[in-house]
């Protein structure tokens, strides 16, 4: 499954392979599997940072920035503590921040006694957060999202953001660590009274979808709940079942609010707003399907997974970035994306950053319902899985 019947629109599956010349990349400068779990690259390392981060012995995570820039950021966290156990540094890791929940559930997140005296510590976050807390620390590791290129290694692109910091920060420590792709870290889940709440009066059986509504560039990524509505329709009438749409939305006057719509002939609808973003990590694993723009809630339901990894497939939807950079890089993480979405992904580009104006086809209407409804039926059905 590759194609979305509608003009320039094309299905990219979770777990497609991007071969290193089909797009614009930059060379690793080694093999990865060919050298061995821990030992040196043949390239060198930093030594100034290797230095400092060899005396610390405390090491904050700290994003104050975008919750979805914080989310495909995390694997560059993922690869700092994966070289601390590859030289058998005891390091207390400790996030701090708004984000400090979701991080502790990526397992990252250690406190074992210190073993250096010198009371150093490192800071690993985004610039906001970073700045927050630089004073006094040995060293600062700051994850930009436009920093990191598409790497090239073994005949293979790695375009998503987590590839990009994971392998940045493992080329500047200069040893083979031990993630391999995808190199995104998962967020566990647990017990949750929403969540409870929900499932109890019927909410999440059978056909649950989520609709992510909630995204910072509504003019730009609100795919609109009535085209949600049109798209849960087709999928429940094809499906022969009755669908549940939650519509996720961000928050509105600071509180929470939970409303359900009149019921229609194959849909009933719930509107979301406001919920943490910790209790959507526990609600979304509940579902069958989520559908979503290229928002931070949208990468959140594709790294939540239920404490035996399960959790439903997870379809973005990117009108002008690139649909590969911004993934998680999962193999159940898909994308629908169009013409312009792809081209800045051919090309390692971005909108903002590199001033392009967009198409015509560069908004969330260029995704008609009924061809996006017939890729969440395929997915529902086990198709590009």
């Amino acid at each position: 499954m590759t194609a979305v019947a509608s003009a320039g629109i094309r299905f990219h599956p979770g777990s497609q392979v991007t071969p290193a010349g089909a797009v614009h990349t930059t060379p690793l400068g080694y093999n990865r599997d060919g050298v061995p779990l821990g030992a040196p690259l043949p390239l060198p390392a930093s030594d100034e940072l290797v230095e400092r981060l060899s005396s610390c012995g405390e090491i904050k995570v700290a994003f104050e920035g975008k919750l979805g820039d914080t989310l495909l950021a995390l694997s560059a966290v993922r690869a700092l503590v994966d070289w601390l156990r590859v030289r058998s540094v005891r390091v207390a890791v400790q996030a701090t921040g708004p984000y400090a929940g979701l991080i502790a559930r990526t397992g990252l997140i250690t406190q074992p006694p210190v073993t250096t005296s010198s009371g150093w510590r490192a800071v690993i976050g985004d610039r906001a957060g970073v700045e927050a807390r630089a004073s006094g620390a040995a060293v600062n590791l700051v994850c930009d999202p436009a920093a990191p290129p598409c790497w090239s290694s073994d005949g293979y692109a790695h375009p998503d953001l987590p590839a990009r910091h994971y392998l940045a920060l493992e080329r500047r420590l200069g040893i083979r660590l031990a993630a391999t792709a995808p190199f995104a870290p998962f967020l566990a889940t647990g017990p949750n009274e929403l969540v409870e709440e929900l499932g109890s009066v019927g909410w999440l059986n059978g056909l649950t979808i989520a609709a992510v509504t909630a995204t910072s560039w509504p003019e730009r990524k609100d795919y609109t709940a009535q085209r949600y509505i049109a798209l849960a329709e087709q999928i429940a009438e094809a499906q022969q079942s009755q669908a549940r749409l939650l519509l996720i939305g961000g928050a509105q006057d600071g509180g929470i609010r939970i409303s359900a719509e009149p019921s229609r002939r194959h849909v009933q609808v719930l509107r979301i707003d406001g919920v943490p973003a910790n209790d959507l990590a526990d609600l979304f694993p509940r579902c069958r399907l989520v559908v979503g723009n290229d928002t931070g809630l949208t990468h959140l339901a594709a790294l939540a997974r239920g404490s035996d990894g399960s959790g439903p497939p997870v379809v973005g939807l990117y009108a002008r970035h690139s649909h590969s950079k911004w993934r998680t890089g999962l193999p159940h993480h898909h994308a629908v994306a169009t013409g312009q979405s792809h081209r800045m992904h051919q090309g390692d580009l971005c909108p903002v950053r590199d001033a392009i104006t967009p198409c015509a086809d560069a908004h969330m209407e260029a995704f008609p319902p009924a061809s996006l409804a017939r890729v969440c039926i395929d997915l529902l059905n086990g198709a590009g899985l």
